[in-house]
């Protein structure tokens, strides 16, 4: 039964009643609420204030224009009256007339649980009671009796399509062990035994599933029926992120597509569990999530400078790399302060909505909501650190020595920016230049001394010799630009293998920016098979890179 109200304004509603009205007055709305709904016909509309005069007695001056269809109106009364009487907190003996539970009423009308569910949805309303000592779904006898005599048709077919008799029940069990020895899975199995005896897939799940819990040393599926492993839900999760469709995972795992589904959703929601959504407080946030008219400010574009940036010239015989910066102009002190804010407002409303995420039953809206939340954070980080990679080029040319690679400094002051966007607070006044350039110091200041003493573990006593040596060493551009060619080689010769080697030998190697080389077994588990399949495969993946290398005239390093 779909848990989430339709319209706001029930909800609305529902949550005055629940924390306002007195117990007496909550049973009234109860039963009103299920009166009106046995009136409504979904083809018509209805005025929100009507709803809401038959349900409480009064006319409220909100939402004068709202209308629901009769449908919608159906859908969230129900809800209503479960919610209210769940908050009312009434004894199943003190209902006043007798109360069927779920599997009670089930049997009573001899029919499966799952009908009972689906007949709730087509207008069975259902309370909540207290039974045994904790809250459970039960039905007023006085609401069975109203369901049936409006639903005779509808009754009188569940009932006799759920009747099995017990040779043909005894039939569907044979027939379905006979399958799953030959290494049916249950998914299939119970489509073609719906075909054969013209039964719904529900029944012959129900009557399968039923078996095995009433004789699990008999079970037709014992291992699937069991929980899968944490490992094997996320092979299904990153299987179906590469393309793969439900349907081919559901035959693949023996599983059925909803469980497929469920396992994705709660693979997505451990994701966005583990996203980095740490922000800098602001009390100003609370203020802008109350405001549209602030939020949409502080999420709208970035403003202009007041005065036009000049175009910097560009030094001749630049690499690519430093000539691409000053392609990104400088940001004022309000574009920067803007982007800051809007990151951190950003990160805040997503680590709130991360709080509702339960992930046993994640919600798809609420996971894509956080989601498009998470690539805005990133494009805005990425747009103010764009912005001052030039900043760390300055403060690395100052610090480059003769045992010392620019690029390495840059690559590391890189890092050094990545994480002071992260920690800048804004509020302070600050200009984030400064807090940068401190921070990308104090770890050149850090890292440099480090690197020394780790080279003088291996100077040797020719240190004298070498200090008198001519130093042959090519200028940065030269460098770059070898490293630039030796990494075009490798994309053209990538080519001549199959994605699934590529990905071995881009992995094993380290050939992806920001990823270090991992080991067979890493790459075993990040693509679900075994080490020493991964050595065969990375094995004729570098014969063919080898014979590709030669084919295409490239020198390969001895």
């Amino acid at each position: 039964m779909h848990s989430e109200y339709l319209n706001p304004a029930i909800r609305q509603l529902r949550d005055q009643q629940v924390r306002f009205a007195p117990r007496k007055r909550k049973l009234e709305q109860v039963s009103h609420a299920e009166k009106l709904i046995g009136e409504l016909d979904p083809a018509r509309t209805y005025t929100y204030q009507y709803l809401c005069f038959r349900v409480t007695k009064y006319r409220p001056d909100a939402y004068p224009d709202l209308k629901l269809s009769g449908e919608e109106a159906s859908h969230d009364l129900r809800l209503f009256v479960e919610d209210v009487s769940d908050a009312a907190n009434v004894p199943a003996a003190a209902a006043g007339e007798r109360v069927l539970t779920v599997e009670e009423l089930a049997k009573e009308l001899n029919v499966s649980t799952k009908t009972i569910f689906r007949w709730r949805r087509k207008g069975l309303v259902s309370r909540r009671f207290v039974m045994d000592g904790r809250k459970r779904v039960g039905f007023l006898q006085s609401s069975i009796e109203r369901f049936v005599s409006g639903n005779k048709d509808r009754v009188h077919r569940g009932t006799h399509f759920s009747q099995l008799s017990e040779r043909e029940r005894q039939w569907i069990i044979a027939r379905a062990r006979r399958l799953a020895e030959k290494g049916g899975c249950p998914a299939e199995i119970t489509k073609r035994l719906a075909r054969r005896t013209g039964r719904s897939t529900e029944t012959i799940r129900y009557t399968l599933r039923q078996f095995d819990q009433e004789h699990p040393q008999m079970a037709i599926f014992p291992e699937a029926r069991g929980p899968l492993s944490a490992e094997t839900k996320r092979k299904i999760f990153q299987e179906h992120q590469r393309g793969e469709s439900a349907e081919g995972l559901a035959k693949r795992y023996c599983r059925t597509k909803t469980s497929i589904y469920r396992i994705i959703a709660e693979m997505r929601a451990r994701k966005i569990l583990d996203l980095p959504l740490d922000f800098i407080p602001n009390e100003e946030f609370a203020k802008i999530r109350r405001s549209p008219s602030r939020e949409r400010k502080v999420l709208g574009p970035m403003p202009e400078a007041e005065k036009p940036t000049r175009r910097p010239r560009l030094p001749s015989g630049l690499p690519p790399y430093l000539a691409s910066l000053y392609e990104v102009p400088l940001l004022t002190r309000g574009q920067e302060e803007h982007l800051f804010r809007k990151m951190n407002y950003l990160k805040y409303r997503a680590s709130r909505l991360r709080e509702k995420l339960d992930p046993a039953r994640p919600r798809s809206g609420l996971m894509e909501q956080i989601e498009k939340l998470h690539e805005q954070i990133v494009a805005t980080k990425n747009e103010i650190v764009r912005a001052n990679l030039r900043l760390v080029v300055s403060i690395a040319k100052r610090h480059v020595g003769h045992a010392e690679s620019f690029f390495e400094l840059v690559s590391d002051g890189n890092m050094s920016l990545m994480r002071a966007v992260e920690k800048f607070d804004y509020a302070r006044g600050n200009k984030f230049s400064t807090y940068a350039t401190w921070a990308i110091m104090k770890n050149f200041a850090r890292t440099i001394p480090d690197e020394h003493r780790r080279r003088d573990r291996f100077r040797t006593s020719t240190s004298e010799m070498f200090a008198t040596t001519e130093d042959g060493r090519s200028d940065h551009i030269e460098l770059e630009t070898a490293q630039m060619q030796r990494e075009a080689d490798i994309q053209r010769i990538l080519c001549r293998l199959d994605e699934r080697e590529q990905e071995i030998i881009v992995r094993r190697f380290g050939l992806r920016r920001g990823q270090e080389p991992l080991t067979l077994k890493q790459v075993g588990v990040e693509l679900g098979v075994t080490k020493e399949r991964i050595r065969q495969i990375e094995t004729r993946a570098l014969s063919k890179l080898k014979q590709a290398a030669a084919d295409e005239k490239i020198e390969l390093p001895v």
